[in-house]
C-alpha cells in the first residue's frame, strides 16, 4: 500500500468534509466557467461542490481509495460528478480538453523535476485561454508539519513559458488539524 492509500485509511488533513472556501469564493464571483477538471481531487469535496452548482466537472486522482470515497459521496448526494483514477502527471491520457482547472494542494507535492512534468500535463488538457486556479501552501506558512512551501517566484518560474499569470494572492487553505488554516497562495493562470 502506498503512502497516499495509507492516508485514506483515516481522514487525511486536506479532507475537510466540504469544499475549500477559496473555491467557493471563486464560484460566487462568477470566475468558474465551462468544463472543469479538478486535478488531484482526493475524496472529491471540491468536485462535488461544483457538481451541485450545476457545472460539468470531472475529478481525477491516482489514489483508488480516494476515488472510491468520492464516488460514494456523489452517490449519497445524488450528484452526477465524474471521478477517474488518473495520475496527474499524465493528464493527456484523458484525451479531453477543459476550460477551467482547479488544484487544491497538488502543485506543492512535487519536487522541481516533477513540477516541470506537472505543468506540461496541465497544459495538455487546458484549452487555449483556459484558466488554472491553484491553491498551494505558501512560503509564508511557518515550517513544521505539512508539505513543501511554495514561493511566488517558484510559481512564476514554473509558468513562465506558454502561460500568463493573472494573479497570485494571499489565501488560506483550510485543514482538519488543530491549526484549522494554513497560509496559501491562490494563483490564477491563463494558458496561452
Amino acid at each position: 500500500m502506498n503512502s497516499w492509500e495509507e492516508m485514506y485509511q483515516s481522514t487525511p488533513p486536506w479532507d475537510i468534509g466540504k469544499p475549500q472556501p477559496e473555491f467557493v469564493k471563486l464560484e460566487k464571483s462568477g470566475k468558474i466557467q465551462g468544463q472543469i477538471l479538478d486535478v488531484g481531487c482526493g475524496a472529491g469535496e471540491n468536485t462535488l461542490f461544483f457538481s451541485e452548482k450545476g457545472y460539468d466537472i470531472t475529478g481525477v486522482d491516482f489514489t483508488p481509495s480516494a476515488i472510491a470515497m468520492a464516488k460514494q459521496r456523489a452517490k449519497q448526494r445524488h450528484l452526477n460528478a465524474k471521478f477517474i483514477i488518473q495520475n496527474v502527471l499524465e493528464l493527456s491520457n484523458l484525451q479531453q480538453k477543459f476550460d477551467t482547472l482547479i488544484d487544491s494542494g497538488v502543485f506543492h507535492v512535487f519536487d522541481d523535476e516533477q513540477r516541470v512534468h506537472y505543468v506540461k500535463s496541465l497544459g495538455s488538457v487546458l484549452r487555449e485561454q483556459g484558466i488554472y486556479y491553484m491553491l498551494v501552501f505558501s512560503d509564508q506558512e511557518p515550517l513544521g508539519y505539512g508539505p513543501r512551501r511554495i514561493s511566488q517566484l517558484e510559481i512564476q518560474e514554473a509558468f513562465r513559458d506558454g502561460w500568463d499569470i493573472q494573479q497570485i494572492r494571499e489565501a488560506r487553505m483550510e485543514q482538519n488539524l488543530s491549526k484549522k488554516w494554513a497560509q496559501a497562495w491562490l494563483a490564477s493562470i491563463i494558458k496561452l
